[in-house]
């Protein structure tokens, strides 16, 4: 199966192929340290009001070992989550964070190796004041996410799986993969050839 075995082992660019535009999250969700292991795991799905990180920091506490802890605040002013809050995180199992908003003290989580993903850094924090929602359907990057759904996260961006879905494109997935890996660059490129040459005449172009 070429070690083919979990979402951990497909790429984002494979996902998207199969899932198209609509599950791919924006360009402003980007991983926030570099070169960031790729991150996979069911989403757990938290709804910041603006300016207020007082769900995500109860999400650390409720979100099962392996999840991927996905966040709509759309602030950018204020930081979600800092170096503690990853750490915690971390030490409780926590995949990893995805966060359409922004975090603090990158450089902790850059030495623990916890993937965290979102739309920048900035040093000042947000309050705790507001009740918004767990477990419930989250907007991220454009993406609604719901909890369950696949997330998978790595240098060319974030794709969402729905999990009813997670099966059947995990099957595609590694079905793609195992035919790419058995194929050389000269069959690819020859194939390829064949397709662009093939639209252009379509197309009606004949230089």
């Amino acid at each position: 199966m070429n070690g083919i075995s979990s979402y951990q082992d497909v790429p984002t660019t494979t996902l998207a192929d199969i899932l198209g535009r609509a599950q791919v999250m924006d360009i402003g969700i980007r991983p926030l340290w570099a070169p960031m292991p790729r991150l996979a795991g069911p989403a757990y799905t938290v709804r910041c009001e603006p300016g207020d990180n007082l769900m995500l920091h109860a999400a650390i506490y409720r979100a099962e070992p392996g999840s991927v802890i996905v966040v709509e605040s759309g602030d950018l002013d204020y930081a979600l989550a800092g170096g503690n809050v990853c750490a915690v995180a971390q030490r409780r199992g926590v995949a990893g964070f995805v966060v359409d908003g922004l975090i603090r003290d990158l450089a902790e989580a850059r030495e623990a190796a916890f993937p965290v993903l979102g739309r920048g850094v900035i040093p000042i924090p947000g309050t705790k004041k507001a009740v918004g929602a767990l477990g419930e359907p989250a907007r991220c990057g454009g993406v609604v996410v719901h909890p369950g759904d696949i997330v998978v996260a790595d240098e060319e961006g974030v794709v969402v799986t729905p999990a009813a879905r997670k099966d059947e494109v995990f099957r595609t997935a590694r079905a793609q993969l195992e035919k790419e890996a058995g194929e050389t660059l000269d069959e690819w490129e020859a194939r390829h050839r064949a397709r662009i040459e093939k639209a252009l005449a379509d197309h009606g172009f004949t230089g």
